[in-house]
């Protein structure tokens, strides 16, 4: 018998069209297993997501750029579909801001957090972040706000170059733009280049101390904050590989106990009085050995099956659980645990670890998504070949400003974020 109440479906939405989006898989699959109806909101025409047998019925997304009326009709709609109430998860943080503004009209359908609607949208946006990380006293790197592109270049210099630029919006980033959330500005003259661009990007640009990357210090917390404020679930990971090599989304990860890590978590959640699956990303700094806070993704991370106990608990089911009243199941946590993707890390796939792992696309009980990831990550890998060779000057064709990338996360970071490379992938 399942401890989660099979009467209420869920809703998962995913704003985001990237169609390698595990993380969407793996609450698919979390809850399905449970005997949970699972509903997705999601561009899945192209995803392996549509081929898991968890999926109950795939629901047409809101089109690219709508705004949290559109999204909100969307969910409507899908609610008087499904005919009862639902739990409601975003998978991304456009969805998660869009369900925070649309809170009042959801509510009688879907069964939501007690969370205040501007609180999601205020840790999601960089510049809303770096604030309350100032007035919590919660380390985090140095960050300026430059008024003009002079102020641009004379923070880079006093930053101390490298230095990364955020937008603090990056969900307003336009597709094909070439621009990217987070880079790392190696110039006076870039940061120019890239402040010109604000308008183009939509949110204000942000210019932040580098911390260097280096063995033991990119983190990332998952966990759900019930309806008490307890953070239950979840845990510390450590991301020990990432795609891009040394940044982007947690391509290999471990649960790892960490006190520290655990406590700003725990801090942040009672301060802010968040409710809700939270996916924060750190940095350690090597100088102070203080654990900077990089992002806090107000939904869960890609890599969240990584933190199933010996329960089978993760943030994803302890939502489940808490808004439909039921108690959680106390297990045990299972330290050394890994996760691992298997098309960012096929070798780390075949690895066997002492806590176990948790694949990211291939499950003995649900084989087709991972063979059709296969299938479309082939033609995606060509792609991107034939792409770079129709280049002028083939693979070292000159990059468009601002098209070198660090994910100073946890490595979320993204969802998930380490070290530096040259380009990005997927999201965490």
């Amino acid at each position: 018998m399942s401890l989660l109440d099979v009467r209420v479906p869920a809703v998962l939405l995913r704003i985001d069209r990237n169609p390698f989006h595990h993380g969407t898989l793996g609450a698919v699959r979390s809850l399905g297993r449970a005997g949970v109806e699972v509903h997705v909101v999601a561009d899945c025409g192209r995803s392996p997501v549509r081929a898991s047998r968890f999926v109950t019925a795939l629901h047409t997304p809101p089109p690219p750029g709508a705004g949290a009326a559109e999204v909100t009709a969307v969910l409507l709609r899908v609610a008087a579909r499904i005919a009862r109430p639902a739990v409601l998860i975003p998978m991304d943080d456009a969805g998660a801001l869009a369900m925070g503004r649309g809170r009042r009209e959801l509510a009688p359908a879907y069964l939501l957090p007690d969370l205040s609607g501007a609180l999601p949208e205020q840790v999601a946006d960089k510049a809303g972040l770096a604030r309350l990380c100032a007035t919590l006293d919660v380390p985090h790197p140095l960050t300026l706000t430059p008024d003009s592109a002079d102020e641009a270049a004379a923070a880079a210099w006093r930053l101390g170059l490298p230095v990364v630029a955020k937008w603090s919006r990056p969900w307003l980033l336009p597709p094909g733009s070439g621009l990217r959330s987070t880079v790392l500005v190696r110039s006076a003259r870039e940061a120019r280049e890239l402040y010109a661009r604000r308008e183009e990007a939509g949110s204000t640009l942000l210019l932040q101390a580098f911390l260097p990357p280096g063995p033991d210090r990119d983190w990332f917390f998952h966990g759900y904050a019930d309806r008490a404020g307890g953070v239950r679930a979840g845990g510390a990971g450590l991301k020990l590989r990432s795609r891009p090599r040394g940044a982007g989304l947690t391509a290999v990860g471990r649960w790892e106990p960490n006190p520290q890590v655990r406590t700003l978590a725990e801090r942040l959640t009672v301060e802010l009085g968040y409710r809700g699956i939270l996916d924060l990303d750190f940095r350690r700094c090597a100088d102070t050995g203080d654990y900077h806070l990089l992002d806090f993704n107000p939904r869960p991370g890609a890599q969240f099956r990584l933190f199933t106990d010996t329960a089978g608990l993760d943030v994803v089911r302890a939502q489940h659980l808490d808004l439909t009243h039921r108690p959680l199941p106390a297990g045990t946590p299972v330290p050394g645990r890994a996760f691992v993707v298997e098309n960012y890390a096929p070798l780390g796939a075949l690895r066997r670890t002492p806590g176990g792992r948790e694949l990211a696309w291939y499950a003995r009980d649900d084989r087709a998504p991972g063979r059709a990831m296969w299938g479309l990550w082939g033609r995606h890998v060509t792609g991107r070949l034939l792409e770079r060779l129709r280049r002028p000057g083939g693979r070292r064709a000159q990059q468009q400003p601002g098209a070198r990338v660090v994910r100073q996360a946890a490595a979320p970071s993204p969802e998930g974020a380490g070290r530096v490379d040259d380009e990005r992938a997927g999201s965490r």
